[in-house]
């Protein structure tokens, strides 16, 4: 369990989240994460974020590494990232995830609307890699559980092409 949920400005006056975790029924556990907005926008008087039973974190800034160290100093070691594709592309960026929460969905959906936008990669050899550590089906949706893999250059060794000269 997360010790903390994280979004962004954009996905509070978006959406509005209570930013709680709740049982199958739809109850508050009894155990809630600590909600965390960053942004420079304000929150809102009347979101949700603010009624929720734990005490907000709020950081009006754009540096996350600074915002995990002071979260981290104070004993929140877990952190789940519940923003839209903004904070989640600058995370990924950054480098400052360790483990990837995927939910498939058996649907197609078009439009500018993405789940993650620019991290950063501009060529298939720049790609980031992960690897998967666990699939579960939840009804028609499927969990991709994966951390991501080491980015390591491609070596003429490596390669499964060999040129050799006949005798």
């Amino acid at each position: 369990a997360a010790d903390a949920i994280l979004v962004g400005t954009g996905t509070v006056l978006a959406d509005d989240p209570a930013l709680t975790a709740r049982d199958a029924a739809g109850e508050l556990l009894p155990s809630q994460p600590i909600p965390v907005v960053v942004g420079r926008r304000a929150t809102p008087d009347t979101a949700a974020v603010r009624r929720h039973p734990r005490d907000a974190h709020f950081y009006a800034t754009d540096d996350l590494a600074a915002v995990l160290a002071d979260l981290a100093a104070r004993g929140i070691r877990r952190v789940f990232i519940e923003g839209g594709p903004t904070l989640a592309s600058a995370f990924v960026a950054a480098g400052l995830v360790d483990e990837y929460l995927v939910y498939l969905a058996p649907t197609l959906l078009g439009g500018p609307r993405v789940a993650l936008g620019d991290i950063g990669v501009e060529t298939i050899t720049g790609q980031r890699r992960l690897a998967i550590d666990h699939l579960e089906q939840l009804g028609d949706d499927v969990l991709i559980v994966a951390r991501p893999r080491p980015l390591s250059p491609i070596s003429p060794s490596s390669s499964s092409t060999r040129i050799s000269k006949g005798a």
